[in-house]
């Protein structure tokens, strides 16, 4: 750790000055609290990330213009590049005419037939139609990065820790990180902060003359601050001078900055990396002081500055303030200007948006976000995918591109925390468009042992052997396998699976609904699949009725009820749940619901999305109820009553509380 900064003492008689922060706002900081006027938190930017993989795995000196190609396209440029103009909007050939010298490197491909294994190809620009891009070079380096990033930062605690002879900060100083994307990081250095204060300054340490933590803080012991020259700045506030004293505030922001520059320089001296970094007291400001001084440079943005720093933005660059919010505003105001939106009340704003769209607008900004640093970004679902042009015809090409895309997911589900158990999809679906229906099939995910890649491909090949079974399968324009169902690992060494009857792994198969439209080609997630529906047993027995007269285009049923093989979701398989009272009493232990209304046993996880279901049906019953009494054929079973209305039906959903899903009607 560096020594702390040249400091310049403060005049005689300083000493009775009180700062304008207190004992409250301390105690926050200390406690990482994203309501702390003394935060500190830092955003972490890897330069060009594409393009400085390939100049680190090529040794590319860092003034020779390197692009990142995909297909005919560039997909990453480095500085060396741009100042020939090449940008990512330019095709590889007209990047090659503004700069001969350019280094074009494609990204590393899975190829039909050569199993589940990437590789840098030289021709892989000219093939589309074998090869599946694969960024799985960049996410290992990415995680390289940030094992280096956690490392620094292990050595910064470490060294306040054997500064205190009672270990009393040993339990704060884990710093908060949340891996924005594959190239940013977000790290609340809050409880660091803390601890190097106390260090540096032992006034902070005693107690107020009374309990009362509104209490004001002693004034630091300075009058000005020695910033490093690779600190860059933001101007101050036009009321707001260098001369002035600085408060705990900017005292806290220097050794945030100073933490920063030791990160930033360990990810250079161990990986060759640069970044950039923004240091300020939220993560709002933090990501926009980041992308100023690019490239190998941070920026602080102290509190007296966010006002200058602000007002120069259009706040559509503000993240949740682009697209159709922003455009509304725009509107609604007649600027995109920061500035101009700092001269609009409150109560203006509420008078154009919602009270929530309005106030957090009010505050947004001004600079105001006390949004968390989430030490964990928990993933949904994922999904590898690869349209077909020309279409595919056979069991054997479709079975290579499985493998690809068994091996494309279990890469990421390792990144992902699959091989420290910290998480594990339950179910894996399987995606295919035939003209212009799109058909999926949806298996669980034994439990009980390691998931590998092998076990995701065979499962997907069941998936596959079903539907070509069902004479439906060719030819197939667009491809797509995805996991999800996502949930922490085992407690005690022990999944719930394993309190289940066991059965074939091609059992039970959750069987797959038909719908009109585009195919799934999203990277990750995606809108549920909707499926046509004839259950014969419990609320289903009501819906079959229905179902002989409406095509029922639905929200996904819950996956709780498993059809046997070969049905076009029938009633559900012979139950494999509970078997005695003494296994019955451990799966309740561990969280298993039993539907009142359907008497399907759950995993408590999924009651949500199990009762979701039931909604939805009830709403369309009461749509079909409606349509067929207003058009006089209640009597008249035999006749097609006309679909239910979407619209109608979406309105008359509720909010979806935290923790639901929303439904999806059509």
């Amino acid at each position: 750790m560096s020594s702390p900064p040249a400091l310049i003492p403060s005049s005689p008689g300083a000493s009775t000055k009180r700062s304008s922060y207190t004992y409250r706002h301390l105690q926050q900081l200390r406690q990482n609290s994203a309501t702390s006027p003394l935060r500190v938190v830092a955003h972490i930017d890897l330069d060009a990330f594409y393009a400085q993989c390939e100049m680190v795995r090529l040794g590319t000196p860092r003034d020779t213009p390197l692009a990142v190609q995909q297909w005919g396209s560039l997909i990453a440029i480095n500085y060396a590049a741009r100042p020939f103009g090449i940008t990512r909007m330019l095709s590889a050939v007209e990047a090659k005419k503004k700069c001969p010298e350019l280094v074009l490197q494609h990204v590393a491909t899975f190829r039909e037939g050569e199993g589940g294994k990437w590789a840098y190809r030289a021709d892989a620009a000219n093939s589309m139609q074998t090869d599946k891009v694969s960024l799985d070079p960049y996410r290992e380096q990415s995680r390289k990065i940030l094992s280096t990033i956690k490392e620094e930062l292990s050595r910064w605690r470490s060294e306040l820790v054997d500064t205190q002879a009672d270990g009393s900060l040993a339990d704060l100083l884990a710093a908060r990180m949340e891996k924005a994307s594959v190239d940013e990081v977000f790290i609340d250095l809050s409880s660091l902060v803390y601890a190097t204060l106390s260090q540096r300054y032992p006034e902070l340490k005693k107690a107020p003359a009374t309990d009362d933590k509104t209490t004001s803080l002693p004034a630091p012991p300075t009058t000005a601050l020695d910033w490093s020259p690779d600190d860059g700045l933001v101007d101050l506030d036009e009321n707001e001078t260098e001369e002035d004293d600085p408060d705990w505030d900017d005292i806290a922001m220097q050794i945030g900055a100073e933490i920063v520059r030791s990160v930033r320089a360990a990810v250079w001296e161990k990986l060759a990396y640069t970044c950039s970094a923004g240091i300020a007291r939220n993560k709002m400001m933090a990501k926009l002081g980041s992308a100023c001084n690019k490239p190998n440079k941070q920026t602080i943005v102290r509190n007296r500055a966010i006002q200058k720093f602000l007002g120069g933005f259009k706040f559509t660059k503000i993240r949740m303030l682009g697209g159709k919010l922003g455009d509304q505003i725009s509107a609604e105001f007649g600027t995109e200007q920061v500035n101009d939106l700092l001269k609009v009340t409150a109560d203006q704003f509420k008078a154009k948006l919602d009270d929530d769209t309005a106030v957090w607008l009010y505050n947004i900004i001004r600079g105001v976000d006390a949004s968390e640093v989430n030490t964990r970004v928990q993933i949904k679902s994922m999904l590898s995918a690869k349209s077909f042009r020309p279409y595919i015809n056979t069991m054997d090409q479709a079975e290579k591109w499985l493998r690809i895309f068994a091996a494309d997911l279990y890469n990421r589900l390792v990144e992902d925390g699959l091989l420290e158990k910290r998480r594990r999809p339950k179910t894996i679906t399987l995606h295919h468009r035939t003209g212009a229906q799109v058909h999926s099939k949806q298996l669980p995910i034994p439990g009980g042992k390691m998931i590998e890649e092998d076990i995701l491909f065979d499962l997907s090949r069941d998936l596959l052997r079903q539907v070509n079974a069902e004479g439906r399968a060719w030819p197939v324009s667009n491809l797509s396998l995805s996991v999800g169902g996502f949930e922490d690992g085992p407690t005690n060494n022990k999944a719930i699976d394993s309190f289940f009857a066991p059965g074939p792994i091609s059992s039970p198969v959750i069987d797959t609904h038909t719908r009109t439209g585009n195919a799934i080609e999203s990277v990750d997630g995606g809108n549920p699949v909707k499926r046509r529906k004839t259950a014969t047993s419990g609320i289903g027995r009501f819906f079959k009725q229905i179902d002989s007269e409406v095509e029922s285009d639905d929200a996904t049923p819950p996956p709780a009820q498993p059809s046997r093989l070969g049905e076009e979701h029938a009633e559900p398989a012979e139950s494999p749940f509970i078997a005695t009272e003494a296994d019955q009493e451990s799966a309740q232990t561990l969280g298993v619901y039993v539907c009142p209304r359907c008497n399907q046993r759950v995993v408590e996880h999924q009651r949500d999305e199990h009762e979701d279901w039931h909604f939805a049906k009830d709403l369309e019953a009461q749509e079909v109820q409606a349509d067929r009494t207003s058009q006089g054929i209640v009597q008249q079973s035999s006749r097609r009553a006309a679909p239910p209305d979407r619209k109608k039906s979406r309105s008359r959903g509720t909010k979806a509380e935290k923790g639901q899903k929303r439904l999806f009607f059509g």
